[in-house]
């Protein structure tokens, strides 16, 4: 029997491309709400406890209701791939990241409950986590951060809205937001990174669909004693050995510019070191998808490693 995959919110922005990287698959059978029903509770109800795997593309309250109409339990209790930021500093829940550590992959094949990573904060977690964990990088360490996404990552509102011949002409700009110097990114960034402050966070949304860069400048930092080269080193051996990663060091030795869309419509991830000759200045770099590997890509790898740890339901059912 094969298992049985729901997509909570197919019709948005993620929930589609979800649905666009499993449909043609034959190792699942994707289940179909009527679109007139798919925000009745008591039908959505139905399919949230019939489905092996559920993936979770909604607004945060209403994918906390989700979880909570999930009535079944014991072996074949649904396992969910929750998209939203609603789980995602939830200690009940694992964090969707298994490039991290192999302690980290193990748990996520095997867990009920995954919360799947922020776009911005994937990329800042890739480049953080290793050097809090091998100790360049002290845990009281102020950092600044900033990160560029095409508009795609904004949802279908702002989608709708870049995409309108009438639209307004500041949207051919860059535009710097969360202003107020706070983003829902900025818990899962410093819970997952162990780090005592949550770092300065400046995004910005420009005018093309899909991709994304997240730097972290590393200037200034009293107590942090690394190479660029050391840097590159530690990613390297990190990311680059691992099987199965979408996250790998590059060296970008001799750039000019770095794109926001190069890796659009990728699972990848690449991550560069730049620095200038003394080493007092180094910028950390992360390039990825928005809609990949920092949204609808990273859940269906998560997916893809809870389902080849899955019981056999065949012989319980």
């Amino acid at each position: 029997m094969k298992p049985k995959v729901f997509i909570d919110g197919e019709s948005g922005t993620v929930g589609l491309q979800i649905h666009q990287r499993l449909e043609n698959r034959t190792d699942i059978e994707l289940l179909k709400i009527a679109p007139e029903l798919s925000e009745n509770a008591d039908e959505r109800a139905k399919f949230l406890n019939e489905a092996d795997f559920v993936f979770l593309c909604l607004p945060d309250d209403i994918a906390k209701q989700s979880v909570s109409l999930i009535e079944n339990t014991g072996n074949t209790r649904t396992r969910i791939i929750d998209a939203s930021t609603a789980h995602r500093t939830n200690s009940a829940w694992d964090y969707g990241f298994p490039e991290l550590s192999t302690e980290r992959a193990n748990k996520i094949s095997k867990s009920k409950r995954v919360a799947n990573p922020g776009c911005y904060a994937s990329g800042f977690i890739a480049l953080v986590y290793p050097l809090v964990q091998c100790g360049i990088l002290p845990k009281d360490s102020s950092l600044f951060c900033y990160g560029v996404s095409g508009y795609s990552g904004a949802g279908k509102a702002f989608i709708e809205e870049y995409q309108n011949p009438s639209r307004n002409p500041e949207l051919t700009s860059s535009r710097l937001y969360a202003l107020g110097m706070v983003h829902k990114h900025q818990p899962e960034m410093q819970i997952t990174c162990e780090l005592e402050k949550a770092p300065m966070f400046t995004p910005m949304i420009d005018d093309y669909y899909s991709g994304s860069f997240v730097s972290v400048p590393l200037f200034g930092l009293a107590n942090m004693k690394a190479s660029a080269d050391e840097i590159k080193a530690i990613y390297r051996e990190h990311y680059n050995l691992q099987t199965n990663s979408h996250v790998r060091f590059k060296d970008g030795e001799g750039m000019t510019f770095l794109a926001g869309n190069t890796l659009a419509d990728t699972d990848d991830m690449v991550l560069y070191v730049f620095a200038d000759e003394s080493n007092e200045r180094i910028l950390l770099t992360a390039q990825f998808d928005n809609l990949g590997k920092g949204a609808s890509g990273a859940a269906v790898q998560c997916f893809d490693l809870m389902l080849a740890n899955m019981v056999d339901y065949s012989r319980l059912n």
